[in-house]
């Protein structure tokens, strides 16, 4: 998941997580002096959205046919991951390992 020198860290794709996979990291390289932070892979539900939001192209998603023959599957949607992006958003889109902005 992820092409990161495409990402200008506009947050987009953490906004419409409803997983609570992804985060924004604090990165001084960065034009923004943020970058995108895959914190929770596992909690992934393969919605796309973070995909199909992206202005830049720099996130992308497994194909599910593809993921899955390879012995995988993307996650349910729990109440932990909902609550987990709650805080995210709370913490103004930075991860919750990472302080807010």
């Amino acid at each position: 998941m992820g092409k990161y020198k495409h990402c200008k860290a506009c947050d987009i794709c953490v906004s419409v997580c409803r997983s609570g996979v992804l985060g924004m990291k604090y990165e001084s390289t960065s034009t923004l002096g943020a970058m995108i932070s895959i914190d929770h892979p596992e909690a992934c539900i393969g919605c796309n959205e973070c995909e199909l939001t992206c202005p830049d192209f720099a996130i992308y998603v497994a194909d599910s046919k593809e993921y899955k023959a390879a012995g995988f599957s993307f996650a349910k949607l729990t109440d932990e991951a909902k609550e987990r992006q709650a805080a995210i958003i709370a913490n103004n889109y930075m991860s919750l390992n990472q302080g807010a902005k």
